[in-house]
């Protein structure tokens, strides 16, 4: 009989059902409630980079990332025009999160675990055994982040960034030969919808040949969804309640950690979950490590994305972001290095 005290996961993002799958192959009983259903798009960059080692065995992500696109060289543009091209340390994995969350839920589901979709939780208090993966906290912001995938886009390496006027874009190979498209863009009145959005923006942003572009390959309506009031946090853990993922920390989306901050949360909260879960550990201790854990693994990264995101929004400081990246002195690795 089993006698370890549940958990309950609030929010079936990345984080939750990571954490979820996780706690099941211990043994725990576990809970997780999302507002949603699965499979579902997610505005998402869809490449995992900046992902620990240690994290990803310990999550035995592997398992879940067969078919995944393998990317290597980062094409950089400003405005349509070539900057230079990135070698990044390592290979990294380009999956959609329509595959990747419904391939978690399905595993969750399989090792026993009590998914419940379609469910609210009205009681969002603080409570033994209750973790907050919610997702991103809206704000008061003026940024709007839109994505969809194109059916058949040569890229001009495996990934692309464009810098646009208060506005950059990414374009990740992923599973099935198709490309996500992700963007993040300061909120304008034009008046289109799915798709049409999208290229509008790119239009508004100054990337007018990136938009005929994607006009002339097939892009996937189905895919297309979009966010709005975007916060991004430097600080992380700051909240009383254990909160994994977004619900902790909002990185730049520049950065293609999204995924990795997400997954890398989840990897915090396994062991003292399940210490606290056999009755090893109270939930104050519990709730004290896994944010320390937090704080060790996210602050210097956020506080790196802090400085650096408005060099690829801000015109002026674009500008010197391109002239010192055609001339060879933008030292990206060691840029890309200080971001893990």
């Amino acid at each position: 009989m089993n006698t370890d005290r549940p958990i309950e996961i609030i929010g079936g993002g990345l984080a939750g059902l990571a954490l979820a799958v996780n706690l099941r192959r211990a043994g725990v009983p576990v809970t997780l409630f999302e507002a949603g259903a699965y499979p579902r798009h997610r505005v998402c960059g869809e490449f995992i980079t900046g992902l620990s080692p240690a994290a990803r065995n310990r999550l035995r992500l592997d398992t879940f990332l067969d078919g995944a696109a393998t990317n290597r060289e980062v094409a950089w543009f400003a405005r349509g025009r070539f900057l230079r091209s990135q070698r990044l340390p390592e290979d990294v994995p380009g999956l959609s999160r329509h595959v990747l969350d419904a391939r978690l839920a399905q595993a969750f589901v399989a090792a026993g675990g009590d998914l419940r979709t379609h469910a609210r939780v009205k009681h969002t208090t603080d409570a033994a055994g209750r973790v907050f993966a919610t997702g991103r906290r809206r704000a008061a912001s003026p940024w709007l982040g839109l994505k969809i995938h194109a059916l058949q886009l040569p890229l001009h390496g495996d990934l692309e960034l464009h810098l646009g006027d208060e506005a950059y874009l990414g374009l990740a190979r992923i599973e099935g030969g198709r490309v996500n498209i992700c963007g993040l863009f300061r909120r304008r009145a034009l008046c289109a919808k799915g798709p049409d959005l999208l290229l509008g923006y790119l239009q508004a942003a100054g990337l007018g040949p990136l938009a005929a572009r994607l006009a002339q390959v097939p892009l996937d309506p189905t895919s297309f969804t979009g966010v709005a009031a975007l916060e991004f946090d430097r600080r992380a853990a700051r909240a009383f309640e254990v909160r994994l993922g977004d619900a902790c920390a909002t990185i730049p989306p520049f950065t293609g950690h999204g995924m990795a901050m997400a997954l890398e949360s989840a990897a915090c909260a396994i062991d003292p979950l399940i210490a606290y879960a056999r009755g090893q550990r109270e939930w104050p201790e519990t709730r004290r490590l896994i944010k320390a854990c937090l704080r060790r693994r996210f602050r210097v990264r956020l506080a790196s994305a802090h400085l650096l995101h408005p060099f690829l929004l801000e015109p002026h400081r674009q500008r010197w972001f391109s002239l010192l990246s055609r001339a060879r002195l933008l030292p990206l690795r060691t840029l890309y290095r200080a971001l893990h």
